[in-house]
């Protein structure tokens, strides 16, 4: 299902990317050395249902998960890369964490991811995984306007991955979104320029780059939920929702 939303829906969908954009953020400066990943679940939580809002991961069950996820917020820790389930970890000095949220409100979903890294310790592995990931999502995002098509998303997306010497994993990618979390088109981060669906003013958009440094294999952990790097090296995530305009892609969760 593709959907397409009215100029009048527009300012719905901003409201729910500037909330997940706000708790995103309220995490990261909440996920210091010490914290554990429960209560960065139970502070998300808390301001999910202080919005008035819904989570889109507590009743979520995908045939590819061991469903339902029962939390609200998706926290992977180093070679933890998507679907990271929440549980009984205390942060360290140096860890690589990424949070991942996606929240219902007004009927309009939106999805965003950021990794980071906790305390003083910067690793130049971690700080490059990062880097290479935000540089694909605003290539994707550049690349989206109307008239323009998935391929051209994805062909932006992958040759920043690519050129930076990462290997692409295309079992998980970016998709449409709207009054359901996950939609038509799928966003592969890689792919072919000039290919696959003509963007329209309306349609919205979650990209989400992610790599891990020295493989493409995932394997699932024993919850049945957190992929992790086969090799155990480390892994980062960005994601955006957008909007396409009249004018090119609107970025709904960018923090304020």
């Amino acid at each position: 299902m593709i959907e397409i939303l009215s100029p009048s829906e527009l300012p719905r969908a901003q409201e729910t990317g500037a909330l997940v954009a706000d708790i995103l953020q309220t995490m990261k400066s909440r996920a210091t050395v010490g914290t554990n990943l429960l209560d960065i679940d139970a502070w998300t939580k808390a301001m999910i249902l202080e919005a008035g809002a819904e989570s889109c991961y507590v009743d979520y069950a995908p045939s590819f998960g061991r469903g339902p996820f029962g939390h609200y917020i998706c926290t992977g820790v180093n070679d933890a890369v998507l679907h990271g389930l929440p549980h009984d970890y205390t942060l360290a000095d140096g860890d690589l964490l990424s949070l991942d949220l996606a929240v219902l409100k007004g009927g309009v979903a939106a999805d965003s991811a950021i990794s980071f890294i906790v305390g003083e310790s910067k690793p130049a592995e971690s700080v490059a995984l990062i880097d290479t990931t935000e540089r694909a999502l605003a290539a994707g995002i550049a690349a989206a306007g109307p008239g323009a098509r998935i391929g051209d998303l994805s062909h932006a997306i992958g040759t920043v991955l690519s050129e930076a010497g990462y290997e692409i994993n295309t079992e998980f990618g970016g998709h449409g979104i709207g009054s359901t979390m996950h939609q038509d088109p799928h966003i592969s981060n890689t792919g072919r320029p000039g290919r696959g669906y003509k963007l329209r003013p309306g349609l919205l958009l979650a990209l989400e780059p992610w790599i891990m440094a020295d493989t493409a294999e995932l394997v699932t952990d024993d919850d049945g939920w957190t992929l992790r790097s086969a090799t155990g090296c480390r892994t980062a995530h960005s994601e955006h929702t957008i909007a396409i305009t009249d004018h090119g892609a609107e970025i709904l969760t960018l923090p304020r």
